[in-house]
């Protein structure tokens, strides 16, 4: 065996022949083994794998995969990225300058592993060993794998034999302290990854409920909550992602796993989102109850927790006879079944390298199979892809062929073919179906910058190796299509629950707005339409950063609002994208001195401009709330730039706008009856009590039921003539907008009867045929009637009719309580009354307090206050003004029982104030 190096330039470059894809084999080491081996007997393989390439260009890609693919599927991670290098140098001398086909060996020792790289070019001299050695300038063309070699090779050579020549190199795993799991290279400091001034970890434990028990100095200072602002509360609270209920892991499942890592959001105390790498471990404490420690960092300085990648290593050789191991199948690995996303990511990754491609993408077919949805790529503008959709096979903008394996050598000679990449600068792309017993799942695509790329012999490589993924992705998608429904169910719910709880309209439209974001979009807008004559209106306006809510609702206000089309499902509406990009390049044009003028600095509004023109710069759909077959309103949800909804998102909007249009209509028809009922609520209620010189008068009236000012009881205070004032407090039977019809008859008919000169036995009849009059609509009547009048030397003289109507209580100087007055007939039941008419006089000092029988009637359970519990509270108010006999005597019934009212109650106290001697 001779080693050195070779003499002299590469030979001329043959043309590539068109021949087969490299021929891969996996030889077995051992006895039947017929490679001859020169190396030391020492040298203990454990492993070996072996592949033939073709002296074509494109088999320098090709050896790279098949080295890395080698490589990680032995565990030697640390080392691939070196030996393909050297790999790639060799195979091109072999390939590209010797014009031969290149054989590539990897075998793995007790040491590392070791690569050889053959070819069997005829004309090779075995060098001199006598001849000095020279690896040439770094800048010659050829000569270079040598150099790489000598650079990056523990040990390396070159093997001489009559038909072929043999380069070979030998790495070295890095050596590692006892117990090292994972180490990496020592780098320079200019490599490192940028980090803050001091790193903070965030450390929180969370109990088997899910709410924080724990929460460190670095949390407070990352997230801005002190920590028993936090404790005790659930984690999800604080969680802002994944924002779609049931697709991928969400924090609350990540929870319940033994191990996790991954990225979210952490809502701060601002208000902001803090996008956190987070390490969450299962433990349990000595008692046995489980919880999740935490670790987190922002997402920026994430290698402080983020594991390496691993690929589980083989220790096994694969017999010649026996089946090839797929390097796509060991570069996938075996994912988490429930990790969808990271599954379509990994697989984009892998069809790039294993093509040699600038870019890969994937797309999953819809439910219906008419459309094609992105779910992930690389080497794209991902943001501005992912969930974007075409149509399969009809219709303008196409997806070219997506049942079967397509190679375009140039898309600019076909525009349009793949939409996807329209703008990309792609210009070769070969795609390949993804279908799970004959029906299409999906289609992967790989992409290059330089037309001509690929033939059909990559897209039957690109096909087997998405036939072999096809069902693990159909498998995980319907799994998350799953998760998805049962989360939009749970989520329907309770939106259905929260919108059913009120029946307040500006209520129901922030809840409308706080469902959706940032559940299902990132902004969103509420147009409401009062009636059919009128234009849409924007009631309310919410995006996750509150910041930027002023700014959307500035644009939205100068947008012409969407057509109110009450055909269902959501629509695209561009123009607040339109018009916020034209207002972000005006601003940014003025702040340059583009639009005339000198230059300046940029102006301190541009910000705002750019933060709102991304914010709504992506897509945004429509939905009409439609509620009793009339548009109500829009709802309008968003995306920032270049975001577009998935399928299944918007179906969920889709329901829950109907629910939230039914909830808004209710809230309107509530409103409005409300306010109808109110305001003839208020025409039953006297316009206001009247000054009396020498009387004080305080009226407390409570209707029972909820929004009621008026029911069966009423009373009114009015002036007569002559210095005379009537004064009346009834009860009618019932409660409620019969009661208040009755009570509003008897109000008026009092005022008028008394101001004709009537006497109260006169009136009351009167009142009483009135009542009768009304038929079945009539109800019987309870009413204390009477007139007032002050005299010139102090008291007042009263006149009074108390026509079945709790009798009122006088209440002297000396404290003693008496009635003032006899029991007679009620009203509303019988034709012929026979009523009279009682006077007495009020001293100065005296009260006479008049009250309804929803203040004698007051229960808590058998107890009932009653007219002595009644007189026994007024026997404690001498000396007290009007005002205040009133207010303790409603102080004392609600006091006397703890449930609220159930009937209506009034208290009329009228007072003759002392009379003070002059000083």
């Amino acid at each position: 065996m001779t080693t050195g190096v070779i003499p002299g330039g590469p030979p001329p470059e043959p043309q590539p022949p068109d021949e087969p894809l490299p021929r891969q084999r996996h030889e077995p080491s051992g006895p039947g083994d017929q490679h001859v081996d020169n190396r030391p007997r020492s040298l203990v393989i454990t492993a070996r794998a072996a592949a033939t390439f073709e002296p074509v260009g494109r088999s320098v890609a090709t050896a790279r995969a098949f080295v890395r693919d080698t490589l990680q599927g032995w565990g030697l991670a640390d080392i691939v990225d070196d030996a393909v290098v050297l790999t790639s140098e060799l195979v091109t001398n072999a390939v590209v300058h010797a014009g031969t086909h290149a054989e590539v060996l990897c075998l793995r020792t007790e040491d590392g592993v070791r690569v050889e790289v053959a070819d069997r070019y005829p004309e090779r001299e075995v060098p001199l060993q006598q001849e000095a050695i020279s690896l040439g300038h770094p800048d010659r063309e050829g000569g270079r794998g040598l150099q790489l070699c000598a650079a990056l090779a523990t040990r390396w050579g070159v093997d001489y034999t009559p038909t072929a020549k043999s380069v070979w190199f030998q790495l070295s795993p890095p050596e590692r302290a006892v117990g090292t799991r994972t180490a990496g290279p020592s780098l320079p400091a200019a490599l490192l990854p940028l980090a803050d001034g001091r790193v903070r970890v965030a450390v929180l434990q969370v109990d088997r409920k899910g709410t924080v028990s724990a929460w460190n100095e670095d949390a407070e200072e990352v997230f801005g909550y002190p920590a028993g602002e936090v404790i005790g509360r659930p984690l999800t609270d604080l969680a802002a992602w994944p924002h779609t209920p049931g697709t991928s892991t969400g924090v609350a499942e990540a929870l319940q796993l033994s191990r996790w890592e991954g990225s979210y959001g952490i809502r701060g105390a601002d208000g902001r989102v803090v996008q956190v790498y987070a390490s969450h471990l299962r433990v349990r404490d000595t008692g046995g109850e489980p919880s999740t420690v935490c670790l987190l960092v922002r997402d920026q300085e994430r290698a402080v927790l983020q594991s390496p990648s691993r690929v589980p290593a083989t220790d096994q050789p694969q017999s010649p006879d026996g089946p090839n191991t797929d390097p796509f199948e060991v570069f996938i690995g075996s994912p988490a079944p429930d990790d969808l996303d990271g599954l379509l990511q990994r697989t984009v990754e892998r069809a790039r390298d294993m093509l040699d491609a600038d870019s890969a993408f994937l797309l999953l077919a819809t439910d219906d199979e008419t459309e094609l949805e992105v779910r992930a790529s690389t080497g794209l503008p991902s943001a501005r892809q992912r969930f974007a959709r075409v149509p399969v096979e009809v219709g303008p903008g196409r997806y070219s062929s997506a049942r079967m394996p397509a190679v375009h050598d140039d898309l600019a000679a076909v525009p349009g073919a793949v939409p996807l990449l329209a703008g990309t600068g792609m210009r070769s792309v070969v795609t390949v179906p993804l279908k799970v017993e004959g029906r299409l799942t999906g289609s992967l695509g790989v992409a290059a910058e330089a037309p001509g790329r690929y033939s059909n012999e990559e897209a039957l490589r690109l096909q087997f190796a998405a036939d072999r993924i096809a069902l693990a992705v159909e498998s995980a998608r319907l799994g998350e299509l799953e998760r998805l429904r049962r989360g939009s169910l749970s989520f329907l719910v309770e939106a259905s629950d929260l919108l059913a709880g009120t029946l307040d309209r500006d209520q129901t439209l922030a809840l409308m707005a706080q469902m959706t974001v940032p559940t299902l979009a990132t902004w969103c807008a509420v147009y409401t339409i009062a009636d059919q004559a009128s234009d849409p209106y924007l009631s309310y306006v919410l995006h996750e950063d509150e910041e930027l809510i002023d700014g959307i609702k500035s644009l939205l206000s100068k947008v012409a609002p969407p057509d109110p089309v009450p055909t269902p499902g959501a629509r695209v509406w561009t123009a607040p994208a339109e018009v916020a990009h034209q207002a972000a390049l005006r601003s940014s044009m003025r702040s340059l001195g583009l639009s005339g003028g000198s230059t300046r600095q940029v102006a301190p509004g541009i910000g705002p401009t750019l933060a709102t023109a991304a914010a709504v710069g992506g897509e945004t759909v429509v939905l009409p709330l439609v509620a009793r077959n009339r548009v109500i309103g829009m709802l309008t949800l968003g995306k920032p730039t270049d975001e577009h909804f998935r399928q299944e998102i918007l179906e969920l909007a889709e329901d829950l706008s109907r629910r939230a249009a039914l909830a808004l209509d209710n809230a309107r028809l509530y409103s409005e009856r409300t306010a109808i009922s109110q305001a003839l609520q208020r025409s039953l209620l006297p316009p206001g009590t009247p000054h009396i010189d020498g009387v004080e008068v305080e009226v407390i009236y409570r209707a029972a039921g909820e929004g009621n000012e008026v029911g069966g009881d009423f009373y009114d205070v009015f002036p007569i003539g002559d210095a005379a004032y009537g004064f009346a407090i009834g009860d009618v039977c019932g409660t409620g907008p019969n009661a208040a019809a009755v009570t509003g008859l008897a109000r008026h008919a009092l005022r008028l009867l008394a101001r004709e000169g009537l006497s109260g036995p006169a009136v009351l009849e009167r009142l009483n045929s009135a009542i009768l009059d009304e038929g079945d609509r009539s109800r019987f009547l309870t009413l204390l009637y009477g007139e007032l009048r002050p005299q010139p030397g102090g008291g007042v003289e009263l006149k009074m009719v108390c026509a079945g109507h709790p009798l009122p209580l006088r209440l002297r100087q000396d404290g003693t309580v008496d009635a003032a007055a006899e029991p007679q007939p009620l009203l509303g039941v019988m034709e012929d009354l026979e009523l009279y008419e009682e006077t007495f006089t009020l001293d100065p000092g005296d009260v006479l307090l008049c009250v309804t029988d929803g203040v004698t009637e007051r229960r808590e359970g058998t107890r009932m206050l009653g007219d002595d519990g009644l007189a026994d509270v007024l026997t404690t108010c001498t000396g007290l003004t009007a005002g205040a006999v009133a207010a303790r005597i409603m102080r004392a019934v609600e006091r006397f029982a703890s449930d609220a009212p159930s009937d209506d109650m009034a208290i009329l106290a009228m007072r003759v104030p002392e009379i003070r001697p002059e000083a």
